[in-house]
């Protein structure tokens, strides 16, 4: 009895701690995501027939004027079904009212708007969580003050200390201990000149990174290391509507670089694919930051919304990226893709997707049990 009761005890706070979080965070994702897609149509005269969140078998759903809204029982994804979207469609008699309102009836540039705004709507729901963010909580930097050196390390004999403040390296000015990381990191063998704070002096050093090997999600990776250590130090920087704006703006772009440069790392081999994190992954992080505070929860959502915005616009058939594409090409070319040409590329991508999803599913359940 004792067991049965650890069990229900321990699936309840799964579903409450991680489950739910996660459904709740990628819900407001997705329902951005189809938002993106759904007023543009209507901007453009698209007629919407069904704007759901999530697949499958309905859970809920109620028609509001021409178009059906509904909610689905798998959560992971959703989508906004437009007049002339699909092929079946395309080859029915249209009325003169319906063939004008038709997707497939509008310019290419307008179909490309429409296919772009999902994702784009996804950076901005990640600009609006960090305005937010930084409107009422202000921002805070990790202060780039070394709090401990290691001995017989890089920085120990350039002649760094505790205390001491990297104001730039290699003319680059320095704000941040995540910048110092973000320069060092490919960085082994190669001289940089740092600018230190030392008490009232300010002082010019060379120090040249070591390669080091850490693991990250049970890969080994090589990287640069100097040997120093954060102070641990947060400095607070209050700001108004207009700074904190700004401040989201750069924070936006700054993930936007980084992903992009993780990407670019993954094609070329340089990163790992075990360092991708797929539903399970993500759900488990999403459920421990919503027990330390909803306020950790929303860069981490802002981060996540940037990843979904970046990878929908990649040119895999079946994503955005993959439509506007096609559609690129028929701007081209003056006339669409083969119907056959389009449903042969949807295979190929639809196969990569499951594939991937399939390798980032099993390092998902394998560091479950590491």
């Amino acid at each position: 009895m004792d067991v049965i009761l650890d069990f229900f005890q321990h699936t309840g706070h799964i579903l409450l701690y991680y489950l739910l979080p996660f459904v709740v965070v990628l819900g407001i994702m997705i329902f951005f995501h189809e938002l993106g897609h759904f007023l543009t149509a209507k901007y453009f005269g698209v007629k919407v027939l069904k704007f759901a969140l999530g697949f499958g078998p309905k859970i809920a759903g109620k028609v509001v004027g021409e178009t059906e809204y509904s909610i689905r029982y798998f959560p992971l994804g959703g989508f906004v079904k437009m007049l002339g979207e699909d092929e079946e469609e395309e080859s029915q008699e249209l009325s003169p009212e319906n063939a004008e309102r038709s997707f497939s009836n509008k310019h290419p540039v307008k179909r490309m708007a429409i296919v772009a705004a999902g994702p784009f709507f996804n950076l901005i729901l990640a600009f609006f969580l960090y305005w937010g963010l930084f409107f009422f909580t202000g921002s805070y930097i990790n202060s780039p003050e070394i709090g401990q050196v290691t001995p017989d390390s890089p920085a120990s004999r350039a002649g760094l200390k505790k205390g001491d403040i990297i104001k730039s390296i290699d003319g680059k000015t320095i704000k941040d201990w995540f910048e110092i990381k973000e320069i060092v990191y490919d960085k082994a063998g190669i001289p940089l000149e740092l600018t230190i704070e030392r008490g009232n002096e300010i002082l010019t050093l060379t120090v040249i990174p070591e390669e080091s090997k850490e693991k990250v999600f049970g890969q080994e990776i090589k990287t640069a290391l100097i040997g120093i250590v954060s102070s641990g130090k947060y400095l607070k920087k209050d700001l108004s509507l207009l700074g904190s704006l700004k401040e989201a703006a750069l924070e936006t772009w700054n993930w936007i670089v980084r992903i992009c440069k993780f990407i670019v790392k993954l094609l070329t081999g340089a990163s790992s694919i075990r360092m991708v994190g797929g539903p399970i992954m993500i759900g488990q992080m999403t459920g421990q930051m919503a027990q330390v505070s909803i306020l950790s929860l929303i860069p981490f959502m802002a981060a996540i919304s940037i990843n979904l915005g970046i990878l929908n616009f990649f040119p895999i058939p079946i994503l955005d990226g993959g439509v506007i594409l096609f559609l690129f090409a028929e701007l081209v070319l003056g006339r669409p893709i083969s119907v056959k040409k389009r449903e042969l590329a949807q295979k190929i991508g639809l196969s990569l997707l499951v594939i991937l999803m399939a390798v980032v599913f099993y390092y998902d359940i394998l560091r479950l049990f590491q």
